[in-house]
């Protein structure tokens, strides 16, 4: 197992790759991404939809929504929350400001495709349906509960999030083997949806897909795209301060430097 500078060395080497890949393939790259992370959101809830306990169904689709993090980092695709780590190497000045803000802004459009891919098929396939309805259900609830947030707790958990989720890729780069760069990352992947943090990716399909699905459960409190922009603004922020300023800025204190 790598220690943190040995770690530091190698995400260095793989910033320069994420950083120089071409229009196209970072595009594609992050709609992978923004798929895979959808298709863990959907697992999750599908979980929890037949589980009337709620302490219970929130633990069990916790464990189910780290395949699609498990997913993103076996294929290689890009993921904008985990891509916040760039901060490190640019702090290192091994990559540009430039180049670290074009691979964020076309991952993140990348991510924001694959999502909205996702949340059609799963809401137009018809399984919604499923259990009498009740995935529907948590589909649309899910969606109303992340759009009532109000900015400064979306913000606040999105920084929670990300601190997460950036260590669990940083974990995962530890272990050379595929097995254990899987355990490395399911455990902090799981903390955050547990702790009902705010991941911007994620939301991404979660929100979408509860406003399609409103068609056919609908609520009192129907979300709009405004509860979505509401809700995604403040978290991508967060998701950003978490991953950029307290992991990759921190990691750059303690072992990014040669002092």
């Amino acid at each position: 197992m790598k220690n943190s500078r040995e770690i530091a060395a190698v995400y260095e080497k793989a910033a320069k790759v994420k950083t120089e890949m071409s229009t196209g393939k970072l595009l594609v790259s992050g709609i992978f991404a923004g798929a895979f992370i959808a298709f863990g959101g959907i697992g999750s809830q599908i979980a929890q939809s037949s589980i009337t306990d709620p302490g219970l169904a929130r633990y069990i689709g916790a464990l189910v929504f780290p395949v699609g993090l498990m997913m993103v980092l076996t294929v290689g695709a890009e993921l904008f929350t985990g891509n916040c780590l760039l901060v490190l190497p640019l702090l290192q000045q091994k990559i540009t400001v430039g180049k670290m803000l074009r691979n964020w802004g076309l991952v993140y459009l990348g991510n924001l495709i694959g999502s909205l891919m996702v949340a059609c098929l799963v809401v137009y396939s018809g399984l919604p349906s499923l259990f009498g309805g009740a995935l529907g259900e948590t589909i649309v609830n899910t969606a109303a509960a992340k759009a009532s947030l109000s900015p400064s707790a979306g913000l606040l958990r999105g920084i929670l999030c990300n601190i997460l989720v950036c260590l669990a890729v940083w974990i995962s780069f530890a272990a050379d083997e595929q097995a254990g760069k899987i355990i490395g990352l399911f455990l902090p992947t799981m903390l955050f949806v547990l702790c009902g943090f705010e991941h911007s990716i994620a939301n991404m399909y979660f929100i979408p897909a509860g406003m399609m699905a409103q068609g056919i459960h609908p609520l009192s409190n129907a979300v709009s795209f405004s509860g979505f922009l509401s809700n995604l603004l403040p978290v991508t922020f967060g998701n950003i301060l978490g991953g950029a300023g307290f992991v990759a800025a921190g990691l750059f204190f303690l072992y990014g430097r040669n002092d």
